[in-house]
């Protein structure tokens, strides 16, 4: 049999499961019993709200498993390369800063980037949580990326996952691989074609090459990767945040591991 609530019990019931929500309605007291056990309902089926962090250097299949995880949670992904093209093409604050730095051949500041991560997850689209790709790469980064969470109301780092692959590897991945610019899905020549050679299983497209998907560019990256990425990876192991993966595997492989460290 189902469960009957009065109505200052489903006020209770909806305060309690929304406290961390930032779309609580502003006055619970008008709101219908209806309309508060529908929105209840409603927000106790949405997935669990998720921020996850992942890494890995070029080729480890962080394109082929980010849309997976996005689309499974309802995440937005968040590649800082990817963001920074969108704020400078659609001339946001942040955009026009980063603009300005990049024609003067400089580094866009921790700043600049951190301030466009901030105008992302404020959007609807990261309403259950966001998946941050290439970015923090350093501890100074990291921390500024905590302070901004905090300071912004919209939770903290949950989840970091590191993709792990021998670098011989990566360079037979590296020199097949394609993308579909558009969404930034992953296909590789060898390993996961896609159904036409040369398009995009979804829209048809066409696929493309990275021109820094060589094996000397591969090799300058990978030694930069390392050294970056080990104080960034011990500072979040640190807060117990970290999970190791094995990404020298089958895709559907490294995908049901993701899941289950996800599902923790």
């Amino acid at each position: 049999a189902g469960r009957w609530w009065t109505p200052s019990q489903a006020r209770r019931i909806f305060a309690r499961a929304t406290r961390s929500r930032s779309s609580m309605p502003a006055d619970l007291a008008r709101a219908s019993t209806t309309d508060l056990l529908a929105e209840l309902k409603r927000r106790m089926e949405s997935p669990p709200k998720k921020n996850i962090i992942l890494v890995g250097p070029p080729g480890s299949g962080k394109g082929t498993q980010a849309p997976l995880i996005k689309d499974k949670y309802k995440l937005c992904h968040l590649a800082t390369g990817d963001l920074l093209r969108a704020a400078v093409a659609a001339g946001t604050e942040m955009g026009k800063a980063a603009k300005e730095v990049m024609e003067k051949g400089g580094l866009v500041s921790d700043e600049i980037v951190i301030g466009i991560i901030k105008d992302n997850i404020s959007t609807p689209d990261c309403g259950n949580g966001f998946i941050l790709d290439g970015f923090p790469r350093t501890v100074v980064q990291a921390e500024k990326l905590d302070g901004m969470l905090t300071s912004e109301g919209v939770g903290h780092i949950d989840h970091v996952i590191e993709f792990k692959v021998p670098d011989a590897t990566l360079v037979e991945r590296i020199c097949g691989r394609l993308i579909h610019p558009a969404s930034g899905r992953s296909y590789h020549e060898k390993f996961h074609p896609p159904k036409v050679a040369g398009k995009d299983d979804e829209t048809g497209e066409p696929l493309v090459k990275r021109k820094d998907d060589n094996e000397e560019t591969l090799t300058k990256r990978l030694d930069a990767f390392h050294k970056q990425t080990k104080p960034v990876v011990d500072y979040y192991a640190k807060q117990g945040l970290y999970s190791p993966v094995d990404a020298d595997r089958k895709a559907d492989s490294v995908s049901a591991t993701i899941a289950a460290i996800l599902a923790k």
